[in-house]
């Protein structure tokens, strides 16, 4: 009763697993690039980025600004004239009233507004950069559990064909027992067998079920979303170092960030050595004027007219701050040029160990696809045997245990090699989607 309980519990789930809909990969990776939250995160910051990136941030355009000020006082006031006369007025209201538009515009600070637009514009490329990053992040990670959602698949049917073989086992020990040409014995450990068999289903259709659950949360969509995956891993083995390297260099989103973080270093230094040079500003406007006094020889006046002029400042001493600031922007300068080596060596010792590790898993993985054939020789010429009981149980067992961890093995390699492959194409910048 045991027996057919498990039975029937792992039939409802492959009848489910059937119903359910194929996501495929570029599927996949459609719906992630349209939904995950750090992809929209990465895109937002770019956007201010952008937004950043204008002629008015860099300080080259001017401020105009429309003022008004309105000042009114009520006092007691006590004049005495030339004449040596006096008057007095309490309760005296003054009023005074400007307005009007100004214009105030640095037309040279050094070249110091300039390196500043450049400096954006960078800025801006370093945010499309690390967009560009997170997107390859994400994907390679979509990559990744998708195709581990394969490889448990494969795992779970050669734990299918474990429980069909263990069944037949069992019936055949059932059927042998019940003529008297086995022993009680040999009809529990088959349902031992089995029992052990039905665990391993059932731990790794959790393991299965809950990756399903961290794919859909990476899509950003509900998780109890139902799909089933492709049944094959399918291995790119065209991959040449020296190309992935060409490819690394051009393409490969953390170096580039980081050669742009260099160039906004050399335009940062070049807006502090500005520092030394005059600034020359130009200002203009059109003015407003009204006044009113109770007391005094004018009562009240107006005006209205245009202003302009210019400014300059040349610094001559300020503590030797400019010197401080040049040569911590030096040092600044210095350092991305290391980040850029460092990033640089780096690269290549991840695509060299990456690459050796793909070469090995492909080369293991033909191995094991070969066992696998081997394998199934094997249980086919032990399952005819022990049908004629020529054999013992242990035997069968053995055979059936060398099939199941063959292909078990064969779709571990396949995956690790498809995980490499992966990291190479991640690394170089040619991951398509």
């Amino acid at each position: 009763m045991k027996n057919y309980l498990y039975t029937a519990l792992l039939l409802l789930i492959g009848i489910q697993l059937q119903a359910q809909s194929v996501l495929k990969l570029e599927d996949a990776v459609k719906i992630a690039l349209e939904n995950n939250y750090d992809i929209k995160i990465a895109a937002n910051n770019l956007k201010i980025d952008e937004t950043n990136s204008s002629a008015g941030n860099a300080g080259m355009l001017p401020s105009i600004n429309a003022t008004i000020v309105n000042t009114n006082s009520l006092q007691n006031i006590t004049q005495t004239q030339g004449d040596g006369s006096q008057k007095s007025l309490n309760g005296a209201k003054n009023l005074a009233l400007n307005y009007g538009v100004g214009l105030d515009w640095t037309i040279f600070d050094g070249m110091k507004m300039f390196a500043k637009r450049e400096q954006l514009k960078v800025l801006q490329k370093q945010g499309e950069a690390e967009l560009k990053m997170t997107i390859f992040t994400k994907i390679s990670e979509v990559y990744t559990t998708y195709f581990d959602l394969v490889q448990q698949q494969q795992q779970l049917a050669a734990l299918d064909t474990a429980l069909v073989i263990s069944n037949q086992r069992l019936t055949t020990a059932q059927n042998r027992f019940s003529i008297g040409k086995a022993a009680k014995l040999e009809v529990l450990n088959a349902q031992v067998d089995l029992n052990t068999d039905t665990s391993s289903q059932l731990v790794q259709l959790e393991t299965y079920l809950n990756t399903k659950i961290k794919l859909n949360e990476i899509l950003a969509r509900d998780t109890a979303t139902e799909f089933k995956v492709i049944d094959k891993i399918v291995l790119d083995d065209k991959l040449v170092l020296q190309d992935l390297k060409g490819l690394a260099e051009k393409q490969n989103a953390q170096l580039q960030a980081q050669i742009l973080a260099k160039s906004s270093s050399e335009l940062q230094l070049k807006q502090v050595k500005a520092g030394r040079y005059p600034t020359v500003k130009i200002n203009s406007g059109y003015n407003f004027s009204h006044s009113e006094a109770s007391l005094g020889f004018v009562t009240q006046s107006q005006g209205r007219g245009l202003t302009y002029g210019f400014s300059a400042a040349l610094p001559l001493f300020n503590g030797f701050y400019q010197s401080r600031n040049e040569k911590i922007a030096k040092f600044q300068l210095d350092n991305a040029n290391l980040v850029v080596q460092q990033q640089q060596t780096a690269l290549a010792s991840q695509l060299g160990t990456a690459f050796q590790s793909y070469q090995t898993n492909m080369q293991l993985t033909k191995v094991e696809e070969k066992n696998v054939s081997i394998a199934k020789q094997n249980l086919d010429i032990t399952l005819a045997k022990f049908k004629i009981g020529t054999i013992t149980p242990i035997e069968y067992r053995t055979a059936q245990l060398n099939y199941v961890q063959a292909l078990v093995r064969f779709s571990n390699a396949q995956f690790q090699t498809k995980l490499y492959e992966i990291s190479l194409k991640e690394l170089s910048g040619s991951l398509g989607f």
